[in-house]
């Protein structure tokens, strides 16, 4: 869920200026407390767009809507760690986190990739893996910006990329349906963040409000 000027956003490609409210999917309300009791998640990833950007923040409706769901994954943005928020998993997007990442213990590690490099450093996502692999981090996603809200598929590398990895990993961004999900369990992955095939039918709704593969 995706989190822009007071509403659920649906955009693709990661450029965010072109992002609209939500009002075409499964929900009546792109109002965040709205859709997510429509929509009944189990768990829920959050990115919110206005403080990952800095020009405000979503806290309210976040600490609501972690408090209806049963993990509450959010990426705010964090610069710090004085920008963790309590009852959350907080997720530390190396697009605003910076290059010193050992102070996020617990946290899962967002690492943002825009055409095949990790932003903003320019490095590979798996050189990215390697090194959050010796740091406290309760796990990470791979998330693929260019791909999100496009339904693209996945890379031929998904096995070689878990190898880099010890811990819990997640992917992001061109899950087009459920073939794609058999794709990431099948080279390891223990989750993966869904949305647009949710609401285009091609991921069962069933499958997010009983958390499976999450």
């Amino acid at each position: 869920m995706d989190l822009k000027s007071g509403f659920v956003v649906h955009g693709a490609k990661g450029k965010r200026e072109t992002y609209a409210p939500l009002d075409w999917g499964l929900a009546g309300s792109a109002e965040p407390i709205a859709y997510v009791e429509e929509m009944r998640p189990r768990n829920i990833y959050i990115a919110d767009l206005d403080r990952i950007e800095g020009v405000g923040d979503h806290d309210d409706q976040i600490r609501r809507i972690a408090a209806i769901t049963e993990r509450c994954y959010v990426d705010r943005g964090c610069r710090s760690p004085a920008d963790l928020l309590d009852d959350v998993v907080n997720v530390i997007g190396t697009e605003t986190a910076g290059d010193d990442l050992a102070g996020y213990g617990g946290c899962f590690l967002s690492i943002d990739v825009m055409d095949g490099r990790v932003i903003p450093s320019g490095r590979t996502p798996r050189d990215v893996l390697e090194e959050a692999d010796a740091l406290p981090f309760a796990g990470c996603i791979l998330l693929h910006i260019s791909g999100v809200g496009t339904g693209c598929g996945l890379p031929d590398d998904l096995e070689d990329l878990r190898s880099a990895y010890s811990g819990r990993l997640f992917w992001g961004g061109g899950v087009a349906g459920v073939r794609h999900l058999d794709m990431l369990e099948g080279a390891g992955f223990d989750g993966a963040i869904v949305a647009t095939g949710v609401h285009r039918g091609t991921i069962p709704l069933e499958w997010v409000r009983e958390g499976r593969t999450c």
